[in-house]
């Protein structure tokens, strides 16, 4: 027992006698020793941040799409300026007047974006020589912070609405970025930028510097223990073939509507193309970007902001008939060798007909593809809405719906992009909501329409594409996606690698590819190539508000495909006039590198045809709007 007490009174000593000394070296260090209180006086601590190079962007061959490109700018922080400091001198220096200084630290300081304590970019672009000047004279101007950052350049003025655009974050996005961004920053605001702005962007750096009292640096804090280096964002491969896309924006000139390809084993998109589009070069955030980008939100005409291969639906008009013929096959409504007789109409009352062209009897499947008979697949679809029983159609739509979710219709896709339309499959409830009013409720004859891809159903381009890459895969998609590799070797998303198969059988898919063959050598011949194997369905999609619109779907060769594509043409008529012959010079061109001597008329009329009518064209050299003739 009193060895316990004398070992707990010697603790006691000793942390009171360790105590004493920390006390007294604090005393030391603070009230007699001048050593640290003469370096503060003399010295100022800074945080600077060191901005990361954002990753480069190129196409599935290499080719440089999006490259990083240095602009200097000169940021503030209002509270450490000195009021005494020599404006005139400031202004020289860089090249501005005194309004433009006063205009420039004027802020809405009631606005929690702006802050008098925290940096903000005073002055954007600032001339590299200029800049360099000012640098020499910094210790002059106390507050003023000269800094290096990267803006995009384009080499090319292809894919616009693909690669997206960046721009300046706003209080919401630093509240919710966990200290990730801060004022003056960028950010990724649509497409790719978007979609891969944490692997893009890299990760900030910190270094902090000694001050001496006339602001000139006398070194880095504590031998740099603290500072860190920016990490480089990650070069992006993606799959975009540059020359691919450039052929389909050529082809795509004066004409509104979208395009995209698909190479169908892997899901990657070769091209993804909305038109009318814009030079991605306005909106690199340089100094003419504020009028480059107004000029684009009020072209309400062209709405070349709007990329209308993913964002917007439309009725697929009669590419949806290989689809149905694929679901009525698989659920046993009908049979691949069915002949149904065609008289010119299709009777849907007494006193109600739906027309379909002239054409000989189709004895099959194919045959009912390639001569794209109406009052086959209103037949077909009559037959799988009753299945169950004509008074309950709903049963039998919502089992064709559960067969279009395996094809990725009426959801979207998941895209890696910044935003994708999901389309609009219907369902019973939509038709219950429809027909509320009915008593006895409605019945398979209102809807026959959908049989023919029109009605209420409507499909984004790239749904459109993508059911081209299941009929190419006999029965398969992956989802389609613009990310091939990263240059490090990241492993992209595992969602981008994985088959999604339907529930259909492989046999059924079989007069189906044959009938879509057909169409291509014995329909819609303008959209034949010889040697080419191309399989396609030509559509047109109604429009109650003016021309119909010309659509096409297919894929090539036949067999082992290296292409599924869609093409959407708004007001432009049938689909063989102009979506057929556009979709079967991009297949030619991407697999034979060429286009032959004896279809380079058709090149020519698609080159030169103007779909748009009361457009309007825009000059970006110096950004005004002209009639377009």
């Amino acid at each position: 027992m009193r060895n316990l007490e004398s070992r707990k009174y010697g603790i006691i000593y000793f942390i009171g006698l360790v105590s004493l000394v920390l006390t007294l070296k604090a005393a030391h260090l603070q009230l007699f020793s001048t050593k640290y209180k003469e370096q503060a006086q003399r010295t100022t601590l800074e945080k600077s941040q060191i901005y990361p190079s954002r990753g480069i962007i190129l196409d599935r061959n290499d080719k440089t799409l999006v490259y990083n490109k240095p602009i200097y700018v000169i940021s503030a922080i209002y509270n450490k300026i000195d009021p005494k400091m020599d404006t005139l001198l400031f202004c020289s220096l860089l090249g501005i007047d005194k309004e433009t200084f006063i205009t420039n630290l004027q802020k809405d300081w009631k606005n929690p974006q702006f802050r008098k304590s925290i940096p903000f970019i005073f002055l954007n672009k600032v001339d590299p020589i200029q800049y360099a000047i000012f640098h020499e004279h910094l210790h002059k101007f106390p507050g003023f912070y000269p800094e290096q950052r990267n803006i995009r350049g384009y080499p090319h003025t292809h894919a616009a609405h693909v690669l997206g655009y960046l721009g300046e974050v706003n209080q919401k996005i630093i509240d919710n970025s966990n200290g990730l961004y801060s004022p003056g920053d960028y950010i990724g605001q649509s497409g790719l930028e978007f979609a891969y702005e944490r692997e893009l962007g890299g990760k900030k750096g910190v270094n902090y510097i000694l001050k001496d009292n006339l602001g000139r640096q006398v070194g880095s804090y504590d031998n740099g223990r603290l500072d860190s280096m920016a990490i480089p964002g990650e070069d992006v491969k993606i799959s975009i073939d540059l020359e691919l896309q450039a052929y389909a924006d050529s082809l795509m000139i004066n004409k509104k509507g979208g395009i995209v390809a698909i190479e169908p084993s892997t899901g990657e998109i070769l091209a993804m193309v909305s038109s009318p589009s814009y030079d991605p070069n306005i909106l690199n955030l340089d100094g003419n970007r504020g009028k480059g980008m107004t000029s684009l939100i009020y072209d309400t005409i062209n709405r070349p902001l709007n990329n209308r291969a993913v964002t917007n639906r439309y009725p697929p008009g009669s590419i949806f008939k290989p689809i149905l013929s694929l679901i009525a096959l698989q659920k046993g409504t009908t049979y691949a060798d069915r002949p149904i007789f065609c008289p010119g109409f299709y009777r849907l009352s007494p006193t109600k007909v739906q027309k379909c062209h002239p054409h000989t009897t189709a004895n099959n499947v194919s045959a009912a593809i390639m001569h794209s008979c109406n009052t086959y697949y209103f037949t077909m679809i009559r037959e799988l809405l009753d299945l169950y029983s004509y008074k309950k159609p709903g049963i039998g739509l919502d089992t064709i719906v559960s067969y279009l979710h395996d094809f990725g219709l009426g959801s979207k896709l998941g895209l890696d992009f910044s935003y994708e339309n999901k389309g609009l499959i219907p369902n019973s409830s939509y038709y219950d909501r429809v027909y509320k009013k009915e008593v006895n409720g409605w019945r398979s004859g209102w809807i026959l329409s959908l049989g023919i891809g029109q009605g209420e159903m409507q499909l984004t381009t790239v749904q459109m594409a993508n059911l081209a890459a299941i009929l190419a895969n006999r029965g398969y998609f992956i989802t389609p996606h613009l990310i091939k590799n990263y240059r490090s070797g990241k492993s992209i998303p595992e969602n981008f690698k994985q088959k999604k198969y339907v529930r259909i059988d492989k046999k059924h898919f079989t007069p189906v590819i044959d009938g879509l063959e057909r169409v291509v050598t014995s329909a819609a011949t303008i959209a034949y190539v010889p040697g080419l194997d191309l399989c396609g369905k030509t559509g047109t999609s109604q429009n109650p508000h003016g021309k119909d619109h010309s659509v096409f779907f297919g894929f090539a060769p036949k067999n082992n495909p290296k292409i599924a594509i869609a093409v959407f043409i708004e007001n432009a008529g049938f689909g063989a006039q102009w979506a057929a012959p556009i979709a079967s010079l991009m297949m030619e061109k991407y697999i034979n590198k060429k286009i032959m001597p004896s279809r380079k008329y058709i090149e020519e009329k698609m080159f030169k045809g103007i779909l748009m009518e009361n457009s309007v064209e825009v000059n970006w050299v110096n950004n005004t709007i002209s009639p377009q003739l």
